[in-house]
């Protein structure tokens, strides 16, 4: 199949470009960078440099590689995570799950592609009440944190949008927390060293439940999405959701560091901010039965600690 990736050079990108190459497929590589051009063509694939934000841009792009199937990317996340200001962190993303999603997918029905794969993200958009593990027809968070809503509704506008396409077969991937290679979540990522330091600390109880999923893992999901899935929402996670009070003394074991402090919940409220009290206290985890069962993936790491060995 003739496949447009926008967001080609970020992390999971690098590991999804090369799978398609090697599975036959006519790939071209969408990046915001001329200086990114090469890498993708180390890939194997057709670059292709065009702003995701601007409309005439993307339609020309998309115009010129003519695909069958357009994969949507793209994000603008840094190592720094402000979960005082999460809104303003995800300020650029939620940008490109609004306007640039509406730009590809009216580029692609220009040129009526069949399929359409975008990455959404579980975890945190779940209703925090009922059970700790949620499927991809459980309801979503119906208030959530103030400064949070803005990313809430920047996700929630991708998934309607491309789901709701009637004219192409929309896919919308909810990924884990990515971890791997290329992630901040990896030796000398800031996420990692943040434990190494003891800046993450568990707050409260630590019972929130977080959804990971290694990033090359990820990568096999999506091929998968791409090749066989159906219209829809897939939870892209692995096999055992953990509590974040099992989660952060586990990753500081494994890189031989001081386990994390733990603060009480009112203070996390003070610093680092409400978000993460929810995040470490009332957060749900999510379900990959779904993406097994329909699109015959199985993580080749089931959870975080083997997928953590080779770091």
């Amino acid at each position: 199949m003739r496949i447009f990736v926008a967001g080609a050079t970020g992390a999971l990108g690098k590991q999804l470009l090369p799978r398609l190459v090697a599975n036959g497929h006519e790939v071209t590589g969408m990046t915001r960078s001329v200086s990114k051009a090469d890498a993708v063509r180390e890939m194997g694939a057709t670059p292709v440099v065009a702003d995701a934000l601007d409309p005439d841009e993307i339609a020309q792009a998309v115009a010129e590689s003519n695909p069958e199937v357009i994969v949507h990317e793209l994000t603008a996340l840094s190592d720094s995570l402000d979960l005082r200001n999460f809104d303003r962190t995800f300020e650029v993303t939620n940008r490109l799950r609004t306007e640039a999603t509406d730009h590809l997918l009216a580029a692609g029905r220009a040129v009526g592609v069949k399929k359409f794969v975008a990455q959404s993200f579980t975890g945190w958009p779940y209703e925090r009440i009922g059970g700790p593990i949620k499927g991809e027809d459980d309801p979503l968070d119906p208030n959530p944190l103030h400064k949070m809503r803005e990313t809430f509704a920047a996700i929630q506008h991708l998934e309607k949008a491309v789901t709701g396409a009637d004219w192409t077969e929309g896919i919308a991937l909810r990924y884990g927390g990515f971890y791997g290679p290329g992630t901040s979540l990896w030796p000398g990522g800031e996420q990692l060293e943040m434990i190494r330091e003891r800046k993450l600390p568990v707050v409260g109880n630590g019972a929130g439940i977080w959804s990971l999923v290694r990033i090359d893992d990820a990568a096999e999901a999506t091929v998968a999405a791409i090749e066989r899935g159906k219209r829809g929402i897939y939870n892209i996670v692995d096999d055992y959701p953990v509590p974040a009070g099992e989660l952060l003394p586990g990753l500081a074991e494994a890189i031989d560091a001081p386990p994390p402090r733990k603060v009480p919940r009112w203070l996390g409220r003070l610093f680092p901010g409400q978000a993460a009290v929810v995040m470490m206290t009332e957060l749900r985890g999510a379900s990959n039965a779904k993406a097994k069962r329909e699109l015959g993936w199985q993580p080749r790491y089931p959870s975080w600690r083997e997928g953590m060995q080779s770091a």
